[in-house]
């Protein structure tokens, strides 16, 4: 049973939609697609690893992992695969000193002359524990190597914050209306509504961009937001939010979702399968957005008002969360809006306030 309230986000499990994987559109893949999939690199490596990698691709697809999920793994798995290959480790001689060896060569390996970062090297480690995990429920290892490696220490860093009146002055700087300018064009009119909406509801990007039309409540105020690991939780959308959905649905999607002219027709036509037509956000050519899009848009309208660099998504929600905190609401509310699983993935925020107090407190002080 689902209760659904106005001060709290409810979470429940939801039926496979559409997620979003570096920028593009990734569909839910049919069984008759996803036996098609292989992990990363698997059809040109041979042998043990190639079951191996086989194997886990199927645990994965019997578990239900999103599309997202499967291709995170595919990449991260592949990548162990080819190392341990070149090396002549097959997946049973692989011990924690060998993953121990490929973690610090991730590190030390050069992109451009930097390593991957700690939480890069995180990823790739919990996909390795995935795999050897997968082997030995089959009975093809006795010990989980990777469980004996520690997780590389990620860096202690403060997410950006926008402050209150920074976050109003980039808000009202996109398609904003008045009595004597009341025409913004549909695109502007999107993307008013989706950063409203990234401020109001603390949304990540692909939340945003996965949206569909209903789920927005209008007689609720109140959205439906399917995050991580497939959970729902229903949100609370402020006044000026829903006002700029309504402006968009009334006036800009209409616009968007016309029928295509044959030239844009036929570059829909090279850029892959459609959006799907309940898609809430649309691109000018009438297609589902992207994670990068809206990256893009928004580090766009945060230069042309000037609210300054690190303006992300992320950023957004960000400053949902530490104003909400600053406001007086408690942090398991504010874990619920935002869909984290753990209370601990919230409290970065309570050091983020921690650290504006200090801030203040050495400029206001006089034996600070």
């Amino acid at each position: 049973m689902v209760i659904q309230t106005r001060s709290t986000a409810t979470c429940v499990p939801s039926a496979g939609r559409p997620s979003i994987a570096g920028g593009e559109v990734v569909t839910e893949m049919s069984v008759e697609e996803e036996r098609g999939v292989t992990i990363a690199g698997e059809e040109q490596l041979g042998g043990a690893w190639a079951q191996a990698l086989a194997l886990l691709a199927e645990d994965l697809r019997r578990r239900d992992a999103a599309a997202r999920t499967l291709r995170a793994y595919a990449v991260d798995v592949g990548q162990f695969a080819r190392w341990a290959s070149a090396r002549g480790l097959g997946p049973a001689d692989v011990g924690p000193k060998a993953v121990r060896r490929y973690v610090a060569h991730l590190s030390e390996r050069p992109p451009a002359g930097d390593g991957a970062a700690p939480s890069t090297s995180a990823r790739k480690l919990a996909a390795l524990r995935a795999l050897f995990a997968s082997l030995r429920e089959h009975g093809r290892i006795s010990q989980n190597p990777a469980d004996l490696v520690s997780t590389p220490r990620r860096g202690s860093h403060l997410p950006r914050v926008l402050s209150a009146r920074e976050a109003a002055r980039l808000l009202d700087g996109i398609a904003n209306e008045t009595p004597a300018h009341p025409s913004a064009r549909p695109l502007e009119l999107r993307d008013r509504a989706i950063f409203e909406l990234a401020y109001s509801c603390g949304l990540r990007a692909e939340e945003l961009v996965s949206l569909e039309r209903d789920d927005v409540d209008h007689d609720g105020e109140q959205l439906r937001v399917e995050g991580k690991g497939r959970k729902t939780r229903f949100v609370p959308v402020g006044e000026p939010a829903m006002a700029a959905v309504r402006a968009y649905l009334e006036r800009g999607r209409p616009a968007l979702a016309a029928p295509a002219s044959p030239t844009t027709a036929g570059a829909r036509a090279g850029a892959g399968p459609a959006a799907p037509t309940d898609a809430l956000f649309l691109s000018k050519t009438g297609r589902a957005l992207g994670t990068g899009d809206v990256r893009r848009r928004l580090r766009t309208w945060a230069a042309r008002v000037g609210v300054g660099e690190g303006a992300s998504p992320h950023a957004l929600r960000h400053s949902f969360a530490t104003h909400l905190l600053d406001g007086g609401a408690d942090l398991r509310s504010i874990q619920e809006l935002l869909g984290h699983a753990s209370v601990s993935s919230t409290q970065i925020y309570t050091r983020v306030e921690s650290a504006r107090l200090r801030s203040a407190y050495a400029r206001s002080h006089p034996r600070a």
